[in-house]
């Protein structure tokens, strides 16, 4: 058995979340034991921030009143990537196309949360906390999930880590989460001149250190992370074929596969992409949703291609706080709404399927009479994949005051 002890440092910062006491943190995470060739299974999280045009992303290009209602930034159906016949890929999303054919992509349809606010702000902490409704939760439940998670045989500071500067809510809690924001700007100590002065002071504060787990793993620790530096990150090749546009969920991704094919123990991960509140020319085939659309796909389809055979593994989940009004706006736009789509990517996931009993767009059918109807909690699509696919069957603590049984799940993956 090979064990390698690893922690790492960001932005001349450690940067690990956690229990306050930092040689607590380490006795429990950092130093864990990392076993070389366990298969690792992995959730990852996409947050859409800005409320995504769940009607423009997946268009119901056979409903009549979706083009009535969209004069100016419908997808005429002749563009629309069909899927099934009623449903259909907007066409900046080409790089899905495969992976729905493949069956490796599903699509759920008119989900999202209950919650009717249409606060950006209220509306992203509810599916962050996965309380919606309920502002008092201190915690996210992407750090719940990881309670009674059966835990990888990796066991490595970088069991939960979030690509970005900052831990987000979803990650908040008691739980170690590593933020980091760029690998390349990882440092380490010891004899290197160059080293930041974050990692010169935490190896002086292990070699001083009285805590016999601190100090005695200290040195061998310091050792892994310069094995990974000695690697040079910065010249990582993605597979081929993996072709990551430019922009911070390209990047995010890239460097997690890199972390994931670099066996360090990720279990959960989470990145975010904003750019999705289009009030004003929103576009239709061409415009601002059509590009950030193509940075979205791209970023995810690389990511897939880039794990290879680890996708087997590894289940991808996307969401957006709410979706957006069925009708456009004098602004030719989308205003505020309410349900939206959320696509499901992964080895185990039963692809090429749209899930969720869709609701229709006649006046009739519409939430108070202007936006898209909700049929599926998002909770039951994250439920599943926490349950199913991590192994944590405990959900009434992952997301409290939700009856979240597997009996109501969509069986989206096998």
């Amino acid at each position: 058995m090979s064990i390698t002890r690893r922690i790492f440092l960001r932005n001349s910062a450690l940067a690990v979340v956690g229990t306050a006491a930092v040689p607590s943190f380490l006795t429990r995470a950092a130093f864990g034991a990392v076993e070389a060739g366990g298969r690792n299974k992995r959730l990852v999280v996409i947050f859409q921030r800005g409320a995504a045009d769940g009607l423009n992303i997946v268009v119901p290009h056979a409903e009549p009143q979706y083009y009535a209602m969209r004069p100016s930034i419908n997808i005429p159906r002749k563009s629309v990537i069909d899927l099934n016949g009623f449903f259909g890929l907007h066409p900046s999303l080409a790089p899905f196309q495969p992976l729905w054919q493949q069956k490796h992509l599903a699509i759920v349809h008119a989900a999202g949360s209950p919650d009717t606010t249409r606060s950006h702000f209220d509306a992203q902490d509810f599916m962050e906390t996965g309380t919606p409704g309920v502002k008092a939760t201190d915690d996210g439940w992407l750090n719940r999930s990881l309670h009674s998670m059966p835990r990888a045989a990796q066991d490595s500071a970088f069991r939960a880590i979030a690509l970005g500067p900052s831990l987000p809510r979803i990650l908040g809690g008691s739980e170690p989460a590593v933020a980091m924001n760029n690998i390349n700007d990882f440092s380490v100590g010891g004899k290197n001149p160059k080293a930041s002065p974050a990692a010169t002071a935490f190896e002086a504060m292990y070699d001083h250190s009285s805590d016999s787990v601190l100090h005695g793993t200290g040195a061998e620790t310091f050792d892994a992370v310069k094995m990974l530096k000695a690697a040079d990150p910065g010249k990582y090749t993605p597979a081929p074929g993996a072709n990551y546009p430019k922009g911070r969920l390209g990047d995010g991704l890239r460097q997690l596969a890199q972390l994931i094919k670099a066996n360090l123990g990720v279990q959960v991960a989470f990145s975010d992409i904003s750019g999705w509140d289009h009030h004003v020319n929103e576009g239709a085939t061409e415009g601002q949703l059509a590009n950030v659309l193509t940075e979205f796909s791209q970023s995810i389809a690389a990511f897939w291609t880039d794990l290879g055979d680890l996708g087997e593994d590894t289940v991808v989940v996307t969401m957006s706080e709410f979706g957006r009004t069925a009708r456009e706006n004098g602004n030719r736009g989308t205003d505020h709404g309410h349900a939206n789509v959320m696509f499901v990517l992964g080895g185990p996931v039963k692809g090429g399927k749209v899930y969720g009993r869709w609701p229709g767009l006649d006046q009739s059918q519409l939430y108070e009479g202007r936006d898209l109807a909700l049929t599926t909690d998002f909770r039951q699509v994250i439920g599943e994949a926490v349950a199913r696919h991590m192994g944590n069957k405990n959900l009434a603590q992952v997301f409290p005051g939700y009856d979240n049984q597997p009996g109501k799940f969509l069986r989206v993956l096998g």
